[in-house]
């Protein structure tokens, strides 16, 4: 008699995971069997993956990332240089919580992308903030707000999560505004947020995409001290998923 007024009171107080165990518990047939202190573990089991899982599914949500990817899915099997310890050590996010960064770099169609997003995805279920942004639209978006009075609090929304995926670096040379973006993104997180850099183009080349060889050295001396790096090599991964495609643009 009491079970749909219990039900109702875990609802009212936000307990939903507990609510949802309380009514599979109810319905098992060796609930007997079980002590109060039991009992309550599990419903507290409950509560906390539910809890978990949303917290995950927001801030997936939030993150924004282009691909559906995830750390248990890599191929290591794929001829592209993909070191799986080093990715296993990666995938376990403590670089994030030391405030250190990751580059990849690497061909078009070898992954760069995907992995920087299972590696974000995997933050997320971390508990760990993260945002994605293509370099070319974040540029875009930043020039706006520059015009529109939003560029202070634009960076202060960037500087605030755990982890920033800056995707699609290069190979065209910054201009003036954007090495200033740059810069101050790269300030902002220095020593206090995890940065990813995917980009075609190979770190030492760095210096010629930002163009002025003083903020040069400020920007990648902020960011390639404490970073991971990934350096992956072959052939493009779509080729190979489409032949058809690949003798077409062969």
């Amino acid at each position: 008699m009491l079970t749909h007024p219990t039900l109702d009171q875990l609802h009212d107080l936000g307990l939903h995971g507990m609510a949802k165990g309380f009514k599979d518990l109810a319905a098992h047939p060796d609930v007997a069997t079980l002590d109060h202190a039991a009992w309550l573990a599990l419903l507290l089991d409950h509560e906390t993956t539910l809890r978990r899982q949303k917290r995950f599914e927001r801030r997936a949500r939030l993150a924004k990332l282009r691909q559906e990817a995830s750390v248990e899915d890599v191929d290591y099997r794929a001829a592209r240089g993909l070191d799986r310890a080093m990715f296993l050590k990666l995938a376990g996010c403590e670089w994030i919580r030391a405030k250190h960064n990751l580059l990849i770099t690497g061909p078009c169609g070898v992954g760069k992308s995907w992995i920087a997003c299972a590696l974000g995805q995997k933050a997320c279920r971390e508990d760990l903030s993260t945002a994605y942004h293509r370099v070319p639209r974040l540029f875009a978006t930043l020039a706006l707000a520059r015009g529109d009075g939003r560029y202070a609090a634009t960076l202060r929304q960037i500087a605030r999560v755990d982890l920033l995926i800056l995707d699609d670096w290069g190979p065209e040379t910054l201009n003036a505004d954007q090495r200033r973006d740059l810069l101050e993104i790269v300030e902002d997180r220095h020593d206090r947020r995890s940065i990813i850099i995917t980009s075609q183009v190979p770190v030492d080349q760095w210096y010629e995409i930002i163009g002025d060889p003083t903020i040069a050295d400020a920007i990648l001396d902020r960011l390639v001290h404490n970073a991971y790096r990934i350096g992956l090599t072959g052939e493009s991964l779509r080729k190979k998923k489409n032949p058809a495609t690949a003798t077409m643009q062969a």
